[in-house]
């Protein structure tokens, strides 16, 4: 067998075995006939490989939640003619075709092109050059350019969320692709690791990990695998928080007494305070311009969010509904918020809309913690706990769409979703 034949040989295998190694189950409600149908032919040329790339795109499109899939029967190449009238009689709104054929040193060539039926017009199309190990990767690159097409806003499916997972004597800092497939570990511990958080260019993760018996914050580079210590003072150091320009790290250290926040260059260097009080300040979050911090506080007596301006300053309160409000994280806009309250009993994600307030419980579970934006600010990733085991879950900004993700053996804890792809 040759190596190209091995190749789309190992492709058709992973084509066939994502469904059924999927993490990922889908429940949508409310969205109903307001998702787009589209149709997604099977590429033509080498069989595996296509095959693989358009179950990639398929999967990506209807996990959005946006999208309602209809069959598409044959094949069809990039510069097939469309018959529109075929394709709105089943009900096609879109339409991708494309085609996988060999390039130079083992190499394939994808093209394809989405369609408006409606219109009867192209929206456009790419080209892109591949190996047969990066077939999931070219579909994610795919289903973003017909999601910003059709819908006007950056897909998300290239992205990558961070997480951890407990099992016995173990705690692994894991990468994934947005989907949840091809996770890898960044690093392993028989301690804790808690708090990852990207750094917006997508090249670093700081986290805090309790190797050394306390908490300490580590700065890693995701190229290379190494490493620098962010905070090591005495006491706690923990809730690390990047700023927009990736220069800072908002921090949460013990060394002056109680839990309060200060500010860190990346290498570690510079720690500045930047509140005081009396209470426990924690879970800092840079808004999106830099100007302000959000925190929890129970300065007040319970529980409650709070800003400062980044150079320090005057807190101000900003939640006041409920005795329990924590873990801010506000929208890539900046214009919304959300956060883990308290309602009756039950740790829910809210969504408070900052310029009038209003306030939106998104979930249903009891547990639920640890949320963190798509950066198209479209879902929101978080912890929560089935039959007393951690998994991660999904919500659209806007309550209708959800998703779990789970992994087989352990707890999943510590969501983190990352930056757009830089590539």
């Amino acid at each position: 067998m040759t190596a190209l034949k091995r190749a789309v040989s190992a492709l058709l295998l992973l084509a066939l075995s994502l469904a059924a190694h999927a993490q990922l189950t889908i429940e949508i409600t409310g969205a109903g006939a307001n998702r787009i149908p589209i149709s997604i032919a099977d590429f033509s040329g080498e069989a595996g490989v296509s095959r693989a790339v358009a179950m990639v795109i398929r999967a990506d499109l209807e996990r959005s939640g946006l999208f309602r899939l209809v069959e598409a029967g044959a094949p069809m190449a990039e510069n097939a003619a469309v018959n529109f009238g075929d394709w709105k009689s089943r009900g096609a709104d879109a339409l991708v075709v494309g085609s996988v054929a060999p390039a130079a040193n083992g190499r394939f060539e994808v093209r394809f092109r989405l369609y408006d039926t409606q219109k009867q017009a192209s929206l456009g199309g790419l080209v892109y050059v591949m190996t047969a190990q990066q077939a999931r990767t070219t579909g994610h690159r795919i289903a973003d350019f017909v999601y910003e097409k059709l819908l006007g806003e950056p897909g998300i499916f290239s992205t990558r969320i961070a997480y951890v997972v407990k099992s016995v004597g173990r705690f692994e800092l894991q990468i994934a692709d947005a989907d949840g497939m091809n996770p890898q570990t960044a690093l392993a511990s028989r301690e804790p690791i808690i708090s990852p958080a990207w750094s917006p260019d997508g090249g670093r993760l700081a986290y805090v990990s309790f190797e050394s018996k306390k908490p300490v914050i580590y700065v890693h580079s995701l190229a290379s695998g190494s490493r620098h210590v962010a905070a090591n003072f005495k006491g706690s150091n923990s809730a690390p928080a990047w700023s927009p320009d990736g220069r800072k790290l908002a921090v949460v250290l013990t060394k002056d007494g109680g839990s309060q926040l200060y500010s860190v260059n990346a290498d570690g260097s510079g720690v500045v305070r930047l509140a005081s009080s009396s209470g426990i300040d924690t879970e800092p979050f840079f808004s999106p311009d830099g100007q302000f911090i959000y925190f929890t506080s129970d300065r007040g007596g319970s529980p409650q969010i709070y800003r400062v301006p980044a150079e320090s300053g005057s807190a101000q309160r900003i939640t006041f509904e409920g005795s329990y409000n924590v873990t801010p994280r506000l929208t890539p806009d900046g214009k919304s918020m959300a956060y883990v309250t308290r309602n009756g009993g039950r740790f829910q994600l809210a969504l408070m809309d900052l310029a009038t307030r209003q306030t939106q419980v998104l979930t249903d579970s009891d547990k639920d913690e640890s949320p963190s934006f798509a950066p198209n600010g479209r879902m929101i990733l978080y912890a929560s706990e089935i039959g007393g085991k951690g998994v991660l879950a999904a919500v659209s900004s806007d309550g209708r769409v959800k998703q779990k993700l789970s992994v087989q053996a352990g707890d999943v804890r510590e969501p983190a979703w990352g930056p757009f792809s830089k590539n």
